[in-house]
Formats: structure tokens, C-alpha cells, sequence
């Protein structure tokens, strides 16, 4: 390996080339790494090494059907890992097209106003005990999960959502999503996550959101008809219970790139010493 290396690198940039090399591999092996995290696709790696594992053995040894045997299914297991792990290849491509880096490079879409609104309706939502899902929008696009509800393409204001989310509405079993300052569609089907991590502890309307945070980055606010908790899903993950001015700001720092944080109150007690 050191010698093949050094062949590589042209003679006299084996320094700061190589320091960039290997900078770049490891990046790349930290990413791969993270993207499988957490996943089913863990165990395809652990496999896949494996295979490798005996191929160099029975090369080595010599052991030539063994070695026949592990290198032709070396040969199919790129297309494998392709078909039984295709949703979470997307959804690593999707994650690294929306890095932190690429968000600042896009314009936020929601206003202060709209912010204003939901935070309202979430308030006023979870006094009643009232269940619901508020989707936002951010840099990549939820018109699948649109489509999959009923239109409305309303401007955002806290007693339509309310009204939509009454038990008496025919719109109340499903996700409101907002697009571009708007409510674009309400009674939307989200996907529910299969990770194992969300365990027995959150409900059908838990999980949609999670799904939802997982496929994009979508922002989802949860609204719990058993206690009303206010809790957001991010990439996946679920923060909450959140007080009502901490929702305002955590939302500002979300979907306005404020670059605020705060805390939820969970969080705060895990934290104070």
C-alpha cells in the first residue's frame, strides 16, 4: 500500500498532496459511515467486509473454491446493497444535498408573520388537547406528500388551522403542510419511519412526523392529543416538549436561519447540573 501510494503521488508533492489525499478519504469514509448509521445497512457492511475478509484469506491460503465462491459474490454485492438498501441511499444523497452549507446558500421562504401563526395555533391546539401535524416546508420539496391531500393554497393564519384540525373536520386525520408563507394542502399522508429507535413510546402521529423528518428536511410540529406536548421533528429526531416562546424561537432559528437555539425543556432538565 505505502508503495503504491508513493507511485501515485508525483515526486516532490508528497506532502501537502498526500496530507489532502488522505484528508479527503477519511471525509469521504466519515460520511459513508454516518449515512449507514444507524441503519440496516450496518449489517450489509459488516457482511460485505467479511466477504473480503475471506477473499484475501483464501487467496493467501490457498484456497481456490472458496476463493471462486467469495469472489463472484463480490461481484453482486454492489448491485444488492443498490436494491434491498435503495430508501436509505436516498435518503443519504438527500441529506448531504441539504447540508448546513447549501441552506445558507438558499433564501428562507417563511416570514416572522407566518412563525407568528402557527406558534398561536400550536398553543391554542395543545390547551385543547387537540392532535395535529404542521409540516413546513424548507429547501427541499414536499409536493408528493401534497399531492397526496386535499388543495387549500391558503395564507397561514392560526383559526384556519384550528379549524382544520377539529375533531368535527373532515380535514383533521392527516399533516397540514406550508409551502412558500402558504397552506398548501391539508389531510396529507406522511410516511411512517421503521427505525426501531422511536420504540413504543410515540404513536402513529409521532412516527409520520419522524418519517416525514427523516425523507426530508422538512420541519414537523407535533401537536399530542394525549398530553398536549408540542414536540418538532428534525432530521429524523424528535425535540420536546417545547414552552411556547422557546417553539418561537427554535422556529425562527429553523426556518429563518436566525442561528438561535434553544433548548426544550426536557432537554434543560437532562442538562442542568
Amino acid at each position: 500500500m505505502i508503495e503504491y501510494l508513493l507511485n501515485v503521488w508525483p515526486e516532490g508533492s508528497a506532502g501537502w498532496l498526500a496530507f489532502a489525499d488522505l484528508a479527503v478519504v477519511a471525509f469521504l469514509i466519515y460520511a459513508v459511515l454516518k449515512l449507514i448509521q444507524r441503519t440496516g445497512a450496518v449489517q450489509m457492511v459488516f457482511g460485505a467486509g467479511l466477504l473480503v475478509a475471506l477473499y484475501y484469506v483464501s487467496e493467501l491460503a490457498p484456497l481456490p473454491t472458496l476463493n471462486w465462491l467469495v469472489s463472484d459474490m463480490l461481484g453482486y454485492i454492489v448491485f444488492a446493497a443498490i436494491v434491498l438498501f435503495q430508501s436509505d441511499i436516498r435518503r443519504g444523497l438527500s441529506n448531504l444535498g441539504r447540508a448546513r452549507f447549501f441552506r445558507y446558500l438558499t433564501r428562507p421562504t417563511t416570514t416572522d408573520e407566518t412563525i407568528e401563526e402557527i406558534v398561536v395555533a400550536a398553543t391554542m391546539l395543545a390547551g385543547r388537547r387537540i392532535g395535529a401535524i404542521i409540516a413546513m416546508e424548507r429547501t427541499v420539496g414536499l409536493r408528493n406528500y401534497i399531492e397526496s391531500g386535499i388543495p387549500i393554497d391558503s395564507t397561514v393564519t392560526y383559526d384556519l388551522l384550528l379549524s382544520i384540525f377539529q375533531t368535527e373536520s373532515p380535514l383533521h386525520d392527516g399533516a397540514v403542510i406550508i409551502q412558500e408563507n402558504r397552506i398548501a394542502a391539508a389531510a396529507c399522508f406522511l410516511p411512517l419511519t421503521v427505525s426501531t429507535r422511536a420504540g413504543t413510546r410515540y404513536g402513529a402521529r409521532h412516527r409520520a412526523a419522524i418519517g416525514l423528518a427523516e425523507e426530508s428536511d422538512a420541519v414537523a410540529l407535533i401537536v399530542s392529543e394525549e398530553t398536549g406536548d408540542v414536540s418538532l421533528a428534525i432530521d429524523g429526531e424528535v425535540e420536546g416538549p417545547i414552552a411556547s416562546d422557546d417553539l418561537r424561537f427554535r422556529l425562527e432559528a429553523l426556518m429563518l436561519q436566525t442561528g438561535r437555539r434553544v433548548l426544550a425543556r426536557r432537554d434543560r432538565q437532562t442538562l442542568t447540573p
